[in-house]
């Protein structure tokens, strides 16, 4: 037999929104906006720098095919 009180809790956490996990959910979207803040920020030029410097000297270390 289903108890109506928590089936009267269920209805009124659904229609809040809230997925039942009280602290566990304000985590998750505390978490999805600073990861949503930090993935729309650009990649600083300096870092940009030092990758195209890696990639040349990755380059320049392989022993060309065929030699």
């Amino acid at each position: 037999m289903r108890d109506k009180t928590t089936m009267n809790d269920l209805g009124m956490l659904r229609r809040r929104g809230d997925d039942g996990l009280g602290p566990n959910s304000d985590i998750g979207n505390k978490l999805r906006a600073l990861y949503g803040a930090v993935q729309s920020e650009e990649i600083p030029s300096r870092l940009i720098d030092l990758l195209e410097q890696l990639d040349t000297v990755e380059k320049q270390s392989k022993p060309a095919k065929g030699k």
